[in-house]
């Protein structure tokens, strides 16, 4: 009889101990993506901002992630979604300024809003233009004065509202002063554009001075989703007032246990053919047997 020929097998991806950690590496990947997505659905809700008076830090159609939770987990500096029927019929959002028990007052040295006394610096102010001036300077860059005597910079302006002598407008916490201690239970809330912001101060002559009840609060905005992806940063100016700020959410976790899974997913998914891809270079090497 002519020599018997044996045939070494080839790998082809099927089967062995690389395709059942692709597969387990597949199965991971999908509870990990599912799972971020539904853990993200059932924490967040989405909310697409419809005016202009929280800019600079949410413009007039931005879309945002903003974090379910109860009233009582509200603190100052948090951008929230409340609703109150005395405001308006729809959600608004504004930032919470003061909590039960404060004294937020309006203005302070240099037009700073105070809360307890403790003057406030909120990078997050729109910042107003001289009239005929651009947001921008002659050497094209922002310019980044703040409010009079915030820099500590030479040459700023004594008087609340006044220009420096560069010429240049100090932000003024608000054109309208007032003093209002916060009833416990309640929040005062601004927006960040204070020259259109309809906002607690609006209802000052209200019961309640323009307070709103925690109980109203529905959500917490977290972070900035469309068009920009961005974290909303809490303030560090409220963290030496009692009760600090609020931590972050869940939302950076939600969004690693998303990508995460996807990329196994895709590893996984891929071992198999790609063994396959590369097993086609080799020949197969006949033995021949006596």
């Amino acid at each position: 009889m002519g020599g018997t020929q044996v045939i070494r097998g080839q790998k082809d991806g099927r089967g062995g101990l690389g395709n059942v950690l692709s597969g387990i590496a597949v199965a991971i990947g999908f509870v990990l993506f599912l799972g971020g997505f539904i853990w993200g659905a059932v924490v967040y809700q989405p909310y697409t901002v419809p005016t202009d008076s929280m800019m600079p830090t949410v413009n007039p159609g931005d879309r945002v992630l903003a974090q379910r939770i109860d009233g009582a987990e509200v603190r100052r500096g948090d951008v929230v979604i409340f609703n109150d029927s005395v405001w308006s019929d729809s959600p608004m959002l504004k930032r919470v300024v003061g909590i039960g028990g404060d004294t937020v007052k309006c203005c302070g040295q240099g037009g700073r809003l105070t809360v307890n006394g403790k003057e406030l610096d909120e990078p997050y102010i729109d910042r107003p233009k001289p009239e005929g001036a651009g947001a921008f300077g002659e050497s094209g860059t922002p310019s980044t004065a703040g409010a009079s005597g915030a820099s500590g910079g030479a040459g700023a302006s004594s008087a609340p509202g006044a220009p420096d002598t560069a010429g240049v407008l100090p932000v003024v916490a608000s054109n309208t002063p007032f003093e209002v201690t916060v009833p416990e239970g309640k929040l005062f809330l601004l927006g960040d554009r204070r020259s259109v912001s309809i906002d607690s101060r609006a209802h000052l002559q209200e019961a309640g001075q323009g307070t709103v009840p925690r109980s109203e609060v529905s959500a917490r905005v977290d972070a900035l989703a469309w068009p920009t992806l961005r974290m909303v940063e809490r303030p560090k100016t409220y963290e030496p007032l009692p009760g600090g700020t609020s931590k972050a959410g869940p939302l950076r976790f939600q969004a690693a246990a998303v990508l995460g899974g996807a990329l196994l997913v895709v590893i996984g998914a891929a071992y198999g053919p790609l063994v396959r891809v590369l097993g086609r270079g080799r020949r197969r090497e006949p033995v021949g047997v006596g």
